[in-house]
């Protein structure tokens, strides 16, 4: 053991710990000048397996120590060494608490580093500061990163760079923002080919393909490795069990009565987080536990990303410090942050995903050999399936994988710009750079020559006009960017975040309704009616971020609320709840979660059948408003929303009929007048997965889709300017502008690779079509059981109730459905 190393070992001494055989396999690792992964539960000490790694090379070339005396003492920055390592958070909210724990080892050191952040939350002085010298270490953003490449000095200011680590990478990975640092990670590669790169991820299953996005295809000098951490972190998964079980249960319907429950465990312990899927759940949740101790007011906050920074800062302190004995949440909390006091997590609702839920049980016992453990709170006495198969998902290790992002052309024509901005570039030299990374490794030359073409005039649709000419070479072949006020805008846009707009619904004649995501919207054809704000409506066009209206004389066919919030069920906990199933299928019945739901299930068994997991389920109901056909593929919404527009669709070929759908995690309905055709349509391939690339857009409106994607698209490559800061541009200005060049493109530049993309993201993105066409290749090898029950059974019955909930006020509908479920009680005996 060298004395870096004897050195760091008393540090850990001090403080009662004693490092991880994983920790020190980074730091070999390391030395070696090998870059990689380390995969460790929450709260097991990964954060200071990479950053010890640069501060013991530091002490093994000699480094400067500061003697013990001197501690506290901050170095001054222009006598600190210059960057050596760079830290990239995907949330500036992290930052704040991450430098914390790295001034804590450089200061218990007493290595004379500097240590700052660079985020959207650094103040205008720091930031002057930074433009003339860097710190030793920078905490930043992907977007702050790219802002930093963009300066003509890039190259020189890295210079001195030894290591990058990508906090939280599981998070990154699989988005725009994960392709925005791959590019990035790649131009820092060229500027110091022994840069080590090192990841951070406690959740994500494809480990391997993780690594690989993380450090490229080409050959790293001193190679690559993922670093597991071997110290096993306990999760405990338990649920809140509701004292009364409903038969028909149905979405929400438990609301908040479960609080006294919740109450008793937030008591249970010191400190609580309780997390929630949407904001506005956290503020019912808080506003609800308030109420019921109000003399928890100064001990209680709440948490989400639209507060401001300083109160989020002063919940995150109060967390910290242990002063708060419950904060409120969403997955504002979900990352990083080190919370040691919080003994208790909740959480509001089905998890939706194993990933997510390990993610927020890592909140408490956020330390090593502290067991961590979550308590799920139902809304839906359905959502106990769930908890009980996540536990099983946690078992078996079936943890989601996030799916790399394959050449997203809008994140390269804004990388190009940045590039050229930052130095210039050959473009020989930069198509080599851009290839090594793992999402454009297959970047075919046509791309490559189109992505150029259109930053040096816009392409044939846009090269009448100068603005759009935004990179220009010299003599030399250095491509560059000359115009300052292009310079300007692209710094101040620079970015893949583009927040969801929402859309205006009005009367033709007549006054506003309200408005509703526009994602909604987007599925809608002219003549298509909805029931919005308790009205039926049909829709007749969107113009200006305007959804025009007419009064329906009836909401027959009518289409579901988008219900944009409501996250989607994951693959891998869909499969866990149809082996749970499978399991109730044959009469077993595994923990306090299925027995507490027998009721539910022996119901469900009586009337109809519970599927196997090599089964698809098809029920046939007839009442006074028609045909319901209800299928169970359990696959999560958003396939299913793709599902139920797919079979009207085809059913609809086979005769004329209209549907009205609505769809769940657990599966659809199909709701027509007359009985639809189900043999013929089983028959004439309902479940193939062939052409569902002709099929999929023509049961939706994917042209209006695709406009509506291509705002983002649009936003990213540059092509719209969201406008200088506190004069942006409204929403209904982008998607005005955005419309505008989908339409001119549409029409004059007919092979643009900009709206190929919109419609490929369209599918995937909003419909998840890959995994529609995994879930028809699996339904079309499955058993199909068609039931024919005389009243709805209880898994149907949520479908009904989601249905009904778009006719009748919030009010209404539980008087409505308490009459639907007494007329099912009195059926079921």
């Amino acid at each position: 053991m060298t004395r870096a190393e004897e050195h760091v070992d008393r540090w850990f001494a001090d403080r009662g710990w004693k490092p991880f055989a994983f920790q020190r396999e980074v730091w070999a690792a390391y030395q070696k000048g090998e870059s990689g992964l380390i995969h460790a539960a929450t709260g097991t000490g990964k954060t200071l397996a990479a950053w010890m790694a640069p501060l013991i090379e530091w002490m093994r070339e000699g480094g400067r120590i500061v003697p013990a005396g001197a501690e506290g003492k901050k170095p001054r920055r222009d006598t600190s060494p210059p960057l050596r390592v760079l830290w990239i958070t995907p949330l500036r909210a992290l930052a704040g608490d991450t430098g914390e724990a790295l001034e804590a080892a450089l200061q218990g050191l007493g290595i004379p580093w500097s240590l700052e952040g660079r985020t959207g939350d650094t103040s205008a002085a720091v930031r002057a500061r930074q433009r003339k010298r860097l710190p030793t270490a920078l905490i930043t953003t992907p977007e702050s990163l790219s802002l930093l490449l963009s300066r003509e000095d890039a190259r020189e200011i890295f210079s001195q760079l030894r290591m990058v680590v990508a906090d939280e990478w599981h998070e990154l990975m699989g988005t725009k923002r994960g392709v925005q640092v791959e590019l990035a990670l790649a131009r820092l590669r060229n500027f110091r080919p022994e840069l080590r790169v090192w990841a951070l991820s406690a959740t994500i299953g494809n480990i391997e393909e993780a690594k690989e996005t993380l450090v490229g295809v080409a050959p790293l000098p001193g190679g690559a490795r993922v670093v597991r951490g071997v110290e096993p972190k306990k999760v405990i998964v338990d649920a809140l069990i509701p004292p009364f079980i409903e038969r028909f249960p149905w979405a929400g319907h438990l609301g908040t009565q479960m609080l006294p429950q919740v109450v008793d465990a937030v008591e249970e312990g010191e400190t609580a987080i309780v997390f929630t899927n949407t904001r506005s759940q956290t503020e019912i949740w808080y506003q609800a536990l308030l109420s019921a101790r109000p003399e928890w007011a100064g001990t209680i906050a709440l948490h989400h990303g639209s507060l401001e920074r300083k109160t989020r800062e002063w919940v995150e302190d109060g967390l910290r410090a242990g002063r708060l004995r419950c904060v409120v949440a969403t997955s504002s909390l979900d990352l990083g942050v080190d919370f040691s006091p919080v003994d208790r997590v909740l959480q509001i609702g089905s998890p939706k995903g194993i990933a997510r839920l390990l993610q927020r049980a890592g909140r408490s016992g956020h330390r090593p050999g502290a067991p961590s453990r979550v308590t799920c709170v139902p809304t839906n006495a359905l959502e106990l399936i769930e908890v009980a198969a996540v536990r099983d998902g946690f078992e078996a290790g079936a943890v989601e994988s996030r799916l790399p992002v394959e050449r997203p052309l809008d994140v390269l024509v804004q990388h190009v710009v940045t590039v050229a901005l930052g130095g210039g570039f050959r473009p020989d030299d930069l198509l080599r750079e851009v290839r090594s990374t793992r999402a454009y490794a297959g970047l075919l030359d046509d791309e490559w020559e189109w992505v150029l073409d259109f930053v040096r005039r816009g392409g044939d649709a846009l090269q009448a006009y100068p603005e759009y000419a935004r990179i220009v070479a010299r003599e030399d072949g250095i491509h560059v960017v000359e115009d300052s006020m292009v310079a300007r805008r692209h710094r101040m846009a620079i970015g893949t975040i583009v927040a969801d707009a929402h859309i205006s619904v009005q009367y033709l004649r007549g006054g506003r309704l309200g408005s509703v995501e526009e994602s909604f919207i987007a599925r809608l054809k002219p003549g298509d009616r909805f029931v919005f704000s308790g009205k039926p409506l049909e829709f007749v066009r969107v113009r200006d971020m305007k959804a025009w209206v007419r009064k329906a004389s009836s909401s027959q066919g009518a289409i579901p609320r988008w219900m944009g919030s409501r996250l989607p069920l994951s693959g891998e906990l869909a499969a866990a709840l149809r082996e749970r199933l499978e399991e109730a299928e044959k009469g077993v019945l595994r923990g306090a979660e299925m027995e507490a739901i027998r009721p539910i299930l022996d119901i469900q068994s009586r009337w109809s059948r519970i599927p196997r997991a090599d089964q698809l389920l098809v029920e046939h109901v007839e009442t006074r408003e028609g045909h319901h056909l209800f299928f169970f593929p359990f696959e999560g919404r958003l396939v299913h929303e793709g599902l139920a527009a797919l079979f009207a669709y085809r059913i609809s070929t086979l005769e004329p009929i209209s549907f009205t759908l609505a769809a769940n995690d657990y599966g659809f309905e199909l709701l027509s007048p007359e009985r639809a055709p189900l043999d013929a349509a089983l028959t004439a391939g309902l479940l193939s997965p062939k052409n569902l690339f002709e099929d999929v857009p023509a049961s939706l409106n994917a042209t209006e889709m695709a406009r509506r994607q291509f705002r983002e698209i649009a936003r990213v490559s540059g092509l719209i300017f969201p406008g200088y800061p506190h004069a942006g541009k409204s929403a209904r200005q982008l998607q005005a502008s955005s419309g505008l060049f989908f339409d001119v493109f549409q029409r004059y530049d007919p092979h643009n690779l900009l709206v190929s993309q919109a419609h490929r993201e369209v599918l995937e993105r909003q419909l998840e079509s890959s995994r529609l066409g995994r879930t028809l290749e699996r339904l079309a090898a499955s058993e199909v059981v068609v039931t024919q029950p005389r009243r709805t059974p209880p898994l149907a019955f949520p479908l009904l109730v989601d249905r009904t909930r778009e006719k009748v006020s919030s009010e209404a509908l539980g008087d409505r459905v308490r009459r639907m479920q007494v007329a099912l009680e009195k059926e079921a005996g």
